[in-house]
């Protein structure tokens, strides 16, 4: 039985991410719990998988990604004019808000409003992280086998994975 990070493994990370002039984006470093994800079903950036691989608890890892192996350059075919009728009535829409929809294939694609008009309303479906290089500071914190149940269900159970 081996405790290396590899597919088929439950893998705890402490990570902090920082853009190019080391401004901190996100941590669970603060108080958080590690978070838990199977590793190779994609939870993770490709590239963080793959910059963990092999490694083992209590190692540190440091990645430097650009915006394509990250979440892709910003596209401008992604800022969209919607017509204001399609939104209820009754939502205040404001510029910077965030909001979801559900695309015909059931993922849920994330927007930010630009611009609200009487006719149209501008959103952003581009990543907030598009276009951006990313730093990664990572510690593994653990590594064990998954569950018959976790591979079944392609996601980590318990502290800090999915709980059902």
């Amino acid at each position: 039985m081996s405790h290396t990070v590899a597919p088929g493994k439950i893998v705890g990370i402490y990570y902090t991410l920082k853009d190019d002039e080391g401004n901190v984006l996100d941590t669970n470093r603060k108080g958080g719990k590690p978070l838990a994800y199977l590793h190779g079903k994609g939870a993770l950036l490709p590239a963080v998988e793959a910059g963990l691989e092999g490694k083992a608890k209590n190692d540190f890892v440091q990645l430097a990604l650009d915006a394509s192996q990250g979440y892709g350059e910003r596209r401008a075919d992604l800022i969209r004019q919607v017509e204001r009728k399609l939104f209820p009535p009754s939502q205040a829409l404001a510029p910077g808000m965030r909001m979801n929809r559900q695309l015909p294939d059931g993922r849920v694609a994330g927007a930010i409003v630009l611009e609200v008009g009487d006719e149209h309303v501008t959103v952003d479906e581009n990543h907030p992280l598009a276009g951006l290089a990313l730093r990664f500071e990572i510690t593994v914190c653990g590594v064990r086998d998954a569950t018959a149940e976790e591979v079944a269900h392609g996601h980590a159970h318990g502290a800090g994975g999915h709980q059902h």
